[in-house]
């Protein structure tokens, strides 16, 4: 079929089976590869497959793979490779999360968890990106961010699926529940990405292509603020987005509803945030609104410490679940509206920065573990790294400064 500038070929029925299909893809990497360990932490440290040191390093290895897995499709990011490595990376995502069933040594584990990794972050910037091409062509590129929703669905299932199987699994076995729903919704996934309607050439090479040199530098006045704020961004979210049923856990009685109930609480919260924040930002300003979502984010991490115990879990659930999400959405925003001319190389290096800064979490919280330190004090790390944020976020400048 031709492709059309034109909405009206585009049934609803058809724009939103791309979109619910984008959405699974990355519920399937992001909620039942990555994120489904969080709600389980606990559960593999109390059956004897990690220590909390080897927990914070295994965190560490899946957080370096997708740093390798984003940078991986930076590379290769033309619309041919996109259709090669997609499929092979949901495979590689149903192959790890077998492996993950099977495995309890804890280095093999870190190599399955590093290639889990890997495949998560070649999905997750490749499934948008195609989504992406498919809808400029029909001009609803706006609607493109409802991709996202798949993240905090995500996080709701993974929550559902670890309480659900918690009393009747155990070990490495608690993965199973992961690898039998991931099976049939990557079939349906690609069954629906394979014939999006984009050519190999094109418009979607503009789209990738970088600006002219000379145009205006990768790094300059305006956006080294935004960078070193996103960086905070990234370490501050990552550690009670690891730890926190694990912090519920050591702070609370054994058989506590929010041992199991923190993650559900951060799933509820992420779900509508994307809309809270972009619609927040339209109305006060990208930049206000960015500042303002460091502070709750801020005050998140902060209750977990300041108020160990029920209310501090739940108010860094809640904060934070809210905003993580909120914070990615804004920064992208701002950075393209300081370089437009620039927006493929900008939005490459922030997602690079901040897999980057979420890979370095759980490394200094193991470092902090092994040295005699606790991961309530841990939790320290997330709010200096937020402070670090927020002051840069005041920083960055309404618009990039003439050449």
């Amino acid at each position: 079929m031709a492709a059309t500038s034109s909405p009206t070929p585009l049934s609803s029925r058809e724009l939103w089976t791309v979109l619910g299909a984008g959405a699974v893809a990355l519920l399937v990497v992001h909620g039942l590869g990555r994120f489904y360990y969080t709600p389980l932490l606990p559960y593999l440290v109390s059956d004897g497959v990690l220590s909390s040191s080897e927990a914070a390093s295994l965190a560490t290895w899946n957080y370096l793979g997708y740093l390798m897995g984003a940078m991986l499709a930076i590379r290769w990011h033309r619309v041919d490779h996109i259709r090669f490595l997609l499929p092979l990376s949901l495979v590689v995502h149903l192959v790890t999360s077998l492996l993950q069933t099977q495995i309890e040594n804890v280095d093999l584990q870190d190599a399955v968890r590093w290639l889990n990794g890997v495949a998560n972050g070649i999905v997750f910037v490749q499934a948008p990106a195609l989504i992406l091409e498919w809808l400029v062509r029909r001009n609803r590129a706006s609607l493109s961010g409802l991709v996202y929703l798949g993240v905090g669905i995500g996080l709701l299932v993974s929550s559902a699926m670890v309480s659900l199987s918690a009393d009747w699994l155990s070990g490495a076995g608690r993965w199973w529940p992961a690898l039998v729903l991931s099976v049939p919704l990557c079939w349906w996934a690609w069954r629906v990405l394979r014939e999006l309607d984009v050519p190999v050439t094109g418009p979607g090479e503009t789209e990738h292509t970088p600006a002219k040199p000379g145009k205006s530098p990768l790094f300059d006045r305006a956006s080294i603020p935004l960078f070193l704020s996103y960086a905070g961004a990234g370490l501050g979210y990552i550690l009670p987005m690891t730890f926190l049923p694990l912090l519920a856990t050591m702070q609370l009685a054994p058989g506590d509803w929010l041992v199991d109930g923190s993650w559900l609480i951060v799933a509820l919260a992420t779900i509508p945030s994307a809309w809270i924040w972009n619609h927040l930002g339209a109305r006060i300003g990208d930049r206000l609104a960015l500042r303002l979502n460091f502070v709750v984010q801020l005050l998140g991490v902060l209750a977990a410490v300041i108020w160990p115990g029920p209310v501090g879990i739940v108010l860094c659930g809640v904060l934070v679940g809210g905003t993580f999400l909120g914070s990615v959405l804004l920064t992208q925003r701002i950075a393209r509206a300081l370089h437009p001319h620039q927006g493929p190389r900008l939005s490459a290096a922030m997602v690079a920065l901040y897999a980057f800064a979420q890979m370095a979490g759980p490394w200094l919280v193991k470092q902090w573990l092994d040295a005699g330190g606790t991961l309530e004090s841990g939790f320290w790390i997330g709010v200096g790294a937020l402070v670090w944020g927020l002051v840069f976020a005041l920083l960055v400048p309404a618009q990039a400064p003439r050449r």
